[in-house]
């Protein structure tokens, strides 16, 4: 047998893992001698921005996390909210950013499997996958590229595993040029009274992997997660895990049998930084010491080190605190599933992590100043420069509303995604009532008449122009889309993605940010209970836009009050609540009409969301309202455009008197629902008593969108500029052969039907 001789750790080494300097001089202290490789490599992912939130973990700290319905906040493998009868929602968002601009298939398929396994782990059966996605501009030569890969990923693996992909968002801006953001969020149900935990206890307790064999793949994954992108990226392809969506679903199926035993103490997925944070979480949580023998560590590479086995983030791998004596029990299940089931170490009392291989230890850790001593900052930081007010005055319409609405209807930010969501099985197990194209998805609680709805949502040019309004929005924005449908909104999982924060513009960004969110998350009664941070998305120094994914979850006590976006009947009154101010600065018109990109996001009032959403939900509920949609992107008229495709059926609209129709149509302003009902006249009455403000737009009824009787477009026109956007940049240049002529373009048109 060779003989491994690891290399001598210097301070340059350590560089090379990523600590700096004043970190390492912390590490050597708390060993109190020169580490050795293995250690060097432990200590390096566990204190990596990645695995530590070292940026992030002060501001982390001030959101509110306790709600009525939260049974476990942050700091396990997901959040749990208690969703009655006995039954628990578990959910989280995860991303898988730097992976998925290297490799988008495995990347983003990775993605998929890891949140997953944060979900099932707490003893939760999945049953709903989502996704918040962001590529860079359209006619960059790697974005079809990165597009098909991500898509074909996450399908891939979802439609594999067997559990439904029900929503999300893509988008598209050139600050993502460099490094896209791929992040996946799955959401499970499990009984309230079997949730399952990460903190090891019992000295002595056996301590088990299963799953997977180790191989070499995803070493360093989470280091690199935790730095900048240059031109050399692509040489990081070895540090991407490869995932196996069929090993997925045995680990899912093992794992819940054995769970319905009363065998496990403690369990943990593998995913960042692999063996590594599993056992040091698990141990640090208890109090305790772990010791494991490599040598049992199941691999399917020959001679792999113990630097390497410990550092390996191959995929579908578990570790488990079992109670003594009860290891057959669940070797039995494993062997049943031909999954690997290895006893590889024991808990001990001496608080430390040691590491045998081959008759040597290769490392002897304490484990708490691991945990206590880590590098924890509070970064420099500026506020981002307020932005001048966009006046209407100054974006005058240049053609007529209709032409301008069918710009906006199929420009990359509104254009239909369905090119994307139909290569993704939404439907898988039955329980899906509204998939992907909604405001929100909802899948029915099996077996019951629930049903959970869920989000996700941000708008990351709000965040950049204000990062404060920008992170309230996107809370508000995720609870307005569950009210639509009318759920009540319980809690968030977030994912806040940005660049480098040891620079004091962007930690700024970090910080208005999450200021934002926590003040929206505190006013509509809607904590954080999950979530992650990817800091460091940025490419030769380019950062990504600020980008705080935010993933919401509700529940439908009766699913049977669901309501949807599209109009259902002809005769139904459309109904505007909420406050029209005309706001246009950042919005969708400002960008795709007028080529500008500036101006203050809308305000968010806190105060007029709860009353407005609090009474839209009423009214849902009360069997009043038909139809609902919020407003967002591209104002009232793409709300009612979206409307008029979604239920195929046209609708007449006239604007109240005297209002600017530029800022009436296409503002952005908060706080806003489009709905439809039978009849208008207590809803009105019920918005006047709640101090919300509410006009009757018109009526609902055959296959033309007409604004103020001389703006008219077909909803076959109006579909046709909608749907072909994306699959003609898929279908690539060739494409561009069958593009319309300019005469038949949205804007300048003579065919619009006006």
């Amino acid at each position: 047998m060779s003989v491994v001789i690891e290399p001598a750790v210097t301070p340059e080494l350590a560089a090379e893992h990523g600590l700096k300097s004043d970190e390492y001089q912390r590490l050597l202290e708390i060993t109190g001698r020169v580490p050795t490789f293995t250690e060097l490599g432990i200590v390096s992912v566990m204190w990596s921005e990645h695995c530590s939130y070292k940026s992030s973990k002060v501001w982390l700290r001030t959101l509110p996390t306790e709600g009525p319905h939260v049974i476990c906040g942050p700091g396990e493998n997901a959040g749990v909210v208690d969703i009655g009868d006995g039954q628990a929602a578990i959910f989280k968002m995860e991303s898988h950013n730097h992976p998925s601009f290297i490799e988008p298939y495995q990347g983003a398929a990775t993605g998929v499997g890891g949140i997953l396994r944060d979900v099932f782990t707490m003893g939760a059966r999945p049953v709903a996958n989502l996704n918040a996605l962001r590529f860079g501009s359209p006619d960059h030569p790697k974005t079809r590229h990165l597009i098909a890969g991500v898509v074909a990923g996450i399908g891939g693996y979802g439609n594999c595993v067997g559990v439904p992909t029900v929503g999300g968002e893509t988008n598209f801006h050139r600050a993502y040029n460099g490094n896209i953001l791929v992040n996946a969020m799955t959401v499970g149900v499990a009984p309230a009274d079997r949730i399952f935990y990460s903190k090891a206890a019992g000295i002595g307790n056996p301590v088990v992997y299963v799953g997977s064999k180790t191989g070499r793949d995803g070493i360093h994954g989470a280091t690199m997660a935790s730095a900048e992108f240059s031109d050399d990226s692509e040489e990081k392809r070895p540090t991407v895990q490869v995932g196996d969506p069929f090993t997925e679903k045995l680990l899912i199926e093992a794992c819940l049998e054995l769970m319905a035993t009363d065998v496990i103490v403690a369990i943990q997925d593998m995913g960042a930084a692999g063996l590594t944070s599993s056992s040091v979480e698990m141990a640090g949580k208890g109090g305790l010491g772990i010791e494991l023998d490599l040598d049992a560590v199941p691999c399917r590479e020959t001679a792999m080190t113990a630097y390497e086995i410990m550092l390996s983030e191959s995929q579908e791998r578990m570790l488990m605190v079992l109670k003594p004596g009860c290891e057959a029990v669940a070797r039995a299940i494993f062997d049943k599933w031909e999954l690997d089931f290895a006893v590889i170490g024991r808990l001990t009392d001496t608080g430390r992590l040691v590491l045998n291989k081959g008759g040597t230890t290769w490392a002897d850790l304490m484990i708490e100043p691991l945990v206590s001593r880590a590098p924890v900052y509070d970064r420099p930081w500026l506020p981002t420069p307020a932005a001048a007010w966009v006046s209407a005055d100054e974006v005058p319409l240049p053609c007529r509303p209709c032409e301008v609405l069918l710009r906006l209807m199929g420009c990359p930010d509104l254009a239909s995604r369905r090119w994307i969501w139909e290569q993704y099985d939404s439907q898988v197990g039955a329980d899906t009532v509204a998939g992907p194209g909604g405001d929100a998805a909802v899948v029915r609680i099996h077996g019951t008449g629930k049903a959970l709805a869920l989000t996700t949502d941000c708008t990351p040019r709000y965040c950049l122009a204000d990062p404060y309004q920008g992170g309230a929005q996107a809370v508000a924005e995720a609870w307005r889309n569950l009210t639509a449908v009318g759920a009540l909104p319980l809690a968030v999982t977030d994912n806040l993605n940005f660049g480098n924060p040891e620079k004091p513009l962007i930690m700024g960004q970090l910080v208005g940010c999450i200021q934002g969110m926590a003040a929206a998350c505190r006013a509509l009664d809607f904590p954080v209970v999950s979530g992650n941070v990817s800091l460091y998305n940025e490419t030769n120094g380019e950062a990504i836009l600020p980008t705080p994914a935010i993933g919401g979850l509700g529940l439908l006590r009766d699913v049977r009050r669901r309501v949807g976006l599209g109009f259902v009947a002809d005769g139904d009154m459309v109904i505007l609540l909420g406050e029209t101010r005309g706001h246009l600065g950042q919005s969708l018109y400002l960008r795709e009409i007028h080529g500008r990109e500036d101006g203050t996001p809308p305000p968010v009032d806190l105060g007029l969301e709860r009353r407005t959403g609090d009474l839209v939900r009423d009214l849902i509920n009360d069997g009043l309202v038909t139809a609902c949609h919020d407003l967002s992107d591209g104002g009232l008229a793409v709300a009612a455009a979206e409307m008029a495709l979604a239920g195929d059926r046209g609708a007449e609209l006239v604007l109240p008197i005297g209002v600017d129709p530029i800022g009436f149509l296409f503002g952005e302003d908060q706080a806003r629902y489009l709905l439809t009902a039978a009849d208008s006249v207590q809803i009105l009455h019920r918005a006047g008593a709640a101090g919300v403000p509410a006009c009757v737009l018109g009526t609902t009824g055959g296959t033309v969108l007409t604004i103020n009787r001389c703006n008219a477009i077909s909803l076959v026109q109006l579909r046709a500029v909608h749907e072909r956007w994306l699959p003609q940049l898929m279908a690539g240049p060739a494409a561009a052969a069958g593009c319309p002529p300019d005469s038949e373009r949205p804007v300048g048109a003579t065919g619009c039907g006006c």
